[in-house]
């Protein structure tokens, strides 16, 4: 049985980029999508919401276009070495993401990931229609991740590790029973038990008593 469960948020968390801002260079969207983001951060629409808009700005973007954000993915700094420590210890790591699929399944099986979620773009006859396919992965979705893979895995809530930077995750770190604000907004890096400055993922092991 695994010693415990260790999730994480994807964007600016596992990876140092906006996955939906790259989109949106692709698509000659990126000052709308930022548009939109700022005002979801100044709390005028929620994530759900602020999600469709940006999306629907990417209506007509050939999905070759998500080989090249693929590429671009940069991996934050100690991101192996965190999985690898994780799974030595019989612990398992996964990933749930506002981001989407498209990106995030290739990157999580390189990485070795057990679980991963995300959202899934639509698209027809090879282009992107704007809109979100299924239901939108938002803070409560993330909890709820964390709280699937933990009973599926029967790992006790009492030896998860929620990990985030971004309002979207307190929801998920408040069920864990460790949370980590990395490199976060303030009301996170408030609400989390501890938080990391540096962007270097690697400093969660000594956390979890994995390196001294």
């Amino acid at each position: 049985m695994p010693r415990f469960l260790l999730v994480l948020d994807v964007d600016s968390t596992l990876i140092e980029n906006e996955v939906i801002e790259m989109i949106a260079d692709a698509a000659g969207s990126h000052d709308a999508v930022k548009a939109i983001t700022d005002r979801a951060m100044a709390g005028e629409i929620d994530f759900a919401e602020s999600l469709r808009e940006r999306v629907a700005t990417l209506e007509g973007l050939d999905v070759g276009a998500l080989d090249s954000v693929r590429r671009d993915v940069v991996v934050t700094r100690g991101v192996p070495e965190l999985v690898e420590g994780v799974h030595a210890a019989g612990g398992l790591v996964g990933v749930v993401s506002g981001g989407f699929h498209e990106i995030l399944d290739p990157l999580a099986e390189r990485l070795g990931l057990d679980f991963w979620h995300a959202n899934r773009l639509e698209a027809v006859a090879g282009r992107l229609t704007g809109f979100v396919d299924g239901p939108i992965v938002d803070a409560a979705a993330k909890a709820e991740a964390l709280r699937e893979w933990a009973r599926d895995a029967r790992v006790d809530l009492a030896h998860t590790v929620a990990i985030g930077d971004g309002a979207n995750d307190l929801a998920m770190m408040e069920v864990a029973a460790l949370s980590v604000a990395f490199d976060a907004k303030p009301r996170v890096r408030a609400a989390a038990d501890v938080a990391i400055a540096t962007r270097d993922l690697a400093q969660v092991l000594p956390l979890l008593g994995l390196r001294g």
